[in-house]
């Protein structure tokens, strides 16, 4: 890999994880644990994979990124406003009243974002019927979605997974940020959904697997989903929950719970940043 490149997506992902903390703290709630496990993915999308003008967001010609774990909106967020969708200060009023950025990604108002998620499952669905209408349309656009493990609990999703491959969308790539873990606790105890890798071939998906926080990893992967002609691709990510942060990694606890202000400056000490006060 180019290790300009390497680099620069290696410095995103700090600033995500730290805009991610902060952001948090300053709210007093919401989901951190998801959100940290998914940050290489969506600095590999926003910073080098995908087609998006921060300048026309509804630029007809654009790649399409729908957030499916909409509770992991943090990520999100600040991958949109370190690209310059919007200006990063909007961060720090996450989830306040007439704020523009709340709980969970909303369409209509945040520039950048392609879909209002929450509900699990009904993003990976709204994907495909985006692939499936632009594949129609005979556009060049790609459409990228990332679901959670425990999201694959949703009966929805495999009726859009069944409908993917019947539909030969391979302008669609999914991502499951496989971290093990859900609200409850380990997905395993709640709710098996081994074997991931099995079930989507059965469904008729081309599978790949990559390391969640190795860039190379997963630029490789999509790469090879790039290049995947007749079926959707799906990358089943291997990350770890609350990742970049000591204390909440591969913790249920931190799935949805802001860290208060000590925690909040041993987060950003270990990712060498400084708060925003």
């Amino acid at each position: 890999m180019n290790q300009e490149l390497l680099e620069l997506l290696e410095q995103k992902a700090t600033i995500l994880r730290r805009d991610i903390v902060e952001m948090l703290y300053k709210a007093g709630s919401g989901h951190p644990g998801g959100s940290l496990s998914a940050v290489e993915i969506l600095s590999a999308l926003y910073f080098k994979e995908m087609n998006v003008d921060e300048k026309n967001p509804s630029w007809k010609q654009r790649d399409r990124f729908v957030l499916s774990k909409g509770h992991a909106a943090p990520v999100l967020y600040a991958a949109l406003g370190e690209k310059g969708f919007f200006p990063k200060s909007e961060l720090w009023k996450l989830r306040k009243i007439g704020s523009l950025l709340q709980g969970h990604p909303e369409m209509k108002n945040i520039p950048g974002v392609d879909m209002s998620t929450g509900s699990l499952g009904q993003g990976f669905s709204t994907a495909v019927g985006m692939a499936l209408g632009l594949k129609t349309d005979n556009s060049d656009s790609r459409v990228f979605t990332l679901l959670g493990d425990g999201e694959l609990q949703e009966g929805i999703v495999w009726e859009a997974a069944m409908a993917a491959p019947h539909y030969k969308l391979d302008n669609l790539t999914a991502f499951v940020d496989h971290n093990g873990l859900q609200i409850d606790g380990p997905n395993e105890e709640v709710m098996g959904v081994n074997p991931i890798t099995d079930k989507f071939k059965a469904f008729g998906w081309n599978v790949l697997t990559a390391a969640g926080h190795d860039f190379g990893e997963i630029l490789d992967a999509l790469q090879k989903a790039k290049e995947t002609k007749g079926k959707p691709t799906v990358i089943i990510a291997e990350t770890i929950k609350g990742k970049g942060v000591s204390f909440m990694e591969d913790q249920a606890g931190w799935h949805g719970k802001a860290p208060n202000k000590e925690e909040r400056d041993q987060a950003m000490n270990e990712l060498g940043g400084m708060s925003h006060e």
